[in-house]
């Protein structure tokens, strides 16, 4: 069980959207906002490390439509951008890390900073680097190539077996935007490592869970019996060197379930099937995915299926920490959740704001006055963005 969420702190500054915010996160986390807030900017910007680190911050960047895109519009037009999170490794260690990316006046952009601190349970450091504008200035570069200025040096440094956990658990962060399309498509067999973003490669990871994590993949299918009327199971199956799934599903007269491919199914199947096998795939070898953000899992959702959908996650939170974004009030209502679950995203004169409820919010809620879904109704639920005793900071001011 997942005793402390992998990601407990996020900071941004000047990303898109988002001038600045500084949130806790717990195992599971809704982001609830108005469509067009900016929840989806705060996923994106957990995903550019990804990324960043998988390919390279130039891909990240061209995928976004250049750090013109990505750095915040707004009155000044502000050079540069920051991300840092805070994390909860294995053998109860934590760690600091971010980066400080910075537009160049004749285009192009620099890594202005980038530092990692790795703690044991004790507070002893275990290891670290801080590296500005290429130049290597705490740690060492005895066993990996000199930093450059335009790549993250976390990749480098991951040869250094202190500093190889924090890569691979923030490579082992899943974000998905469902589409369902893609998901019906016949598929090329892959290593079903992690579910693409879109779903595209889900008969792959189906077959790599079955064959890992078997008792993973009837509860998947218990809930999507309890969300889905008339699901009996599914599994992927072969057509010539491509691949697919294949749902068997009660049909009213007959005796034996009929089957049906994954091209057959509704959206709203397609997507929960999605949101479930990505909150409870395997990111390594049996081990669980450490983080997995969703946008909008109520889309193409029976408002009724809504429980049993939030149960699941729920459950899968205990393995896999998880970031939700929604701006549903029927999903709110469905829902189970800790006044610390809920972070309120709101768009102020083009800048995206977040927090958490603020005072009045969680009193009506605590009151029985209304529920967190009338308050998103009636435009009532406000982030609470009052100054806070100042926390200590995660690597740079």
């Amino acid at each position: 069980m997942l005793r402390e969420p992998f990601i407990s702190r996020v900071k941004i500054r000047n990303y898109k959207s988002i001038g600045s915010c500084d949130v806790k996160l717990g195992r599971l986390t809704l982001l609830v906002g108005r469509n067009g807030s900016g929840k989806s900017n705060f996923l994106d910007a957990l995903r550019f490390i990804v990324e960043g680190l998988e390919t390279s911050l130039d891909h990240a960047m061209r995928a976004r439509g250049g750090i013109k895109e990505v750095r915040r519009h707004s009155t000044g037009h502000p050079h540069n951008f920051s991300i840092e999170v805070k994390m909860n490794l294995p053998e109860f260690q934590v760690a600091d890390y971010g980066f400080e990316i910075s537009a160049q006046p004749k285009g192009g952009f620099i890594v202005k900073r980038e530092s990692l601190s790795v703690l044991a349970p004790s507070s002893k450091p275990v290891a670290s680097f801080e590296v500005k504008e290429g130049a290597l200035e705490v740690g060492s570069s005895e066993h990996g190539p000199a930093p450059v200025s335009d790549r993250l040096y976390l990749v480098a440094a991951s040869g250094n077996p202190k500093i190889r956990p924090v890569y691979d658990a923030l490579m082992a962060m899943g974000f998905y935007n469902l589409n369902p399309e893609q998901m019906k498509e016949v598929q090329i067999p892959d290593a079903g490592e992690l579910l693409r973003r879109d779903g595209g490669n889900i008969a792959s990871v189906v077959s790599r869970l079955t064959d890992d994590r078997p008792e993973s993949k009837v509860r998947i299918c218990e809930y999507l019996k309890e969300i889905v009327s008339g699901i009996v199971d599914f599994d992927r199956v072969s057509l010539g060197h491509r691949e697919t799934l294949q749902f068997s599903q009660e049909v009213r007269g007959s005796e034996h379930p009929w089957k049906f491919h994954a091209s057959s199914m509704s959206d709203g199947t397609l997507r929960t099937l999605g949101i479930l096998v990505a909150t409870m795939q395997l990111a390594g070898r049996k081990d669980r995915v450490r983080l997995v953000g969703i946008e909008e899992p109520e889309t193409a959702l029976h408002p009724a299926a809504s429980g049993a959908l939030m149960s699941s996650l729920r459950e899968a939170a205990d393995n896999t920490q998880i970031v939700l974004t929604t701006h549903s009030p029927d999903l709110l209502d469905n829902c189970d959740f800790d006044e610390d679950d809920l972070l309120v995203v709101q768009s102020s004169q083009g800048t995206t704001e977040i927090g958490p409820a603020d005072p009045s919010s969680l009193e009506s809620i605590r009151n029985h006055l209304f529920s967190p879904g009338e308050l998103l109704r009636m435009d009532q639920l406000q982030p609470d963005l009052t100054p806070k005793e100042r926390q200590t900071d995660l690597c740079f001011d």
